[in-house]
């Protein structure tokens, strides 16, 4: 088998590929041949070491992973299967993993796109069941709807029947957020009355991956009641939001977590990888096409998403 190593934190483009004896299962695991592999600006991060888990090295990176069921017991030779490896691994040939952590892949669903979607978008119908429920006619507005969670969420929105507004840096990342089914796409100047422009005086739920200054300035767009989802700190910076914001107006700041739900409800987070997986089969939600690369450029893809220079998604094949 062959798979990416990362020795030392760093720079992505230090990532080596070994040539090594393929793995085993064991009681209860499944021995799968990988078809595609998501990647995602996370996986930089954690090459960088610059996330919160730091895994011990040396470690292969990349959680989502498609393939077909070669060995093992629990699920039949030959079906194809997903899986979030919550202790990484992905970046590989093979990979073993547990049978009852493994959604089936419907055969219309290509194995790139269910693999770039399996993380964004399980982190976001997460959310919008869960977290933060998303009706009909809602106004969403989505910040850094460019980059590949940005996407997954002007999607799901949108299959929601909520009305979307795309923030995003670039004309190019707005076209994008345009396709996946924003009514709006604006970017970040003047952001607090750009939004209550296209909201009809306010935002119902902001959606943000991203952090940094605009976060104040999308809370502030907040109609009363709305909420502000936190996903995350793509820009690098964890805002400081203002609590007399959240209090005037009822507004309500909401963290959205799904990789520690995941953790400690693996059953539950197997079922919605399932969900995801369907929605896509059925029509329902509409991932992007990724861009596909060789498993060797994994260093030179993960060097892309730290420079911000990926838009949309890019799947690994071995």
């Amino acid at each position: 088998m062959r798979r990416i190593l990362c020795r030392a934190f760093g720079e992505p483009r230090d990532l080596e590929v070994v040539d090594e004896p393929g793995p085993r299962p064991g009681a209860g695991e499944v021995l799968v041949e990988v078809e595609a592999i998501g990647t995602s600006f996370v996986d930089a991060l954690i090459v960088r070491g610059g996330y919160q888990l730091r895994p011990e090295l040396p470690f292969t990176p990349g959680s989502a992973v498609v393939g077909r069921v070669t060995d093992g017991a629990g699920v039949a030779p030959g079906t194809r299967v997903a899986a979030v490896m919550m202790g990484f691994g992905a970046y590989a040939s093979h990979v073993v993993l547990p049978a009852d952590g493994v959604a089936v892949v419907p055969q219309d669903v290509p194995g790139a796109v269910a693999a770039t979607a399996l993380e964004n978008y399980s982190t976001l119908l997460f959310a919008v069941t869960r977290r933060v429920p998303v009706a009909a006619e809602d106004r969403v507005v989505v910040l850094g709807a460019g980059g590949g969670i940005g996407l997954a969420a002007v999607d799901v929105a949108r299959s929601r029947g909520a009305h979307v507004v795309a923030v995003a840096s670039s004309a190019e990342k707005q076209d994008a957020a345009r396709a996946a089914g924003a009514e709006h796409a604006i970017g970040y100047d003047d952001l607090k009355n750009a939004i209550r422009e296209h909201t009809d005086g306010g935002a119902d739920l902001v959606i943000d991956p991203v952090g940094g200054a605009a976060a104040e300035s999308a809370l502030r767009a907040l109609r009363p009641s709305g909420r502000f989802a936190v996903l995350g700190f793509a820009s690098g910076e964890i805002p400081k939001l203002p609590a007399n914001v959240m209090l005037i107006g009822n507004r309500s700041v909401i963290g959205v977590d799904w990789g520690d739900w995941a953790r400690t409800s693996p059953a539950a987070a197997t079922a919605l990888l399932g969900e995801v997986l369907d929605g896509v089969a059925r029509g329902e939600l509409r991932p992007p096409v990724p861009a596909v690369r060789p498993l060797e450029e994994a260093g030179d893809v993960l060097t892309l998403f730290g420079e911000r220079a990926v838009t949309g998604k890019v799947a690994l094949v071995p």
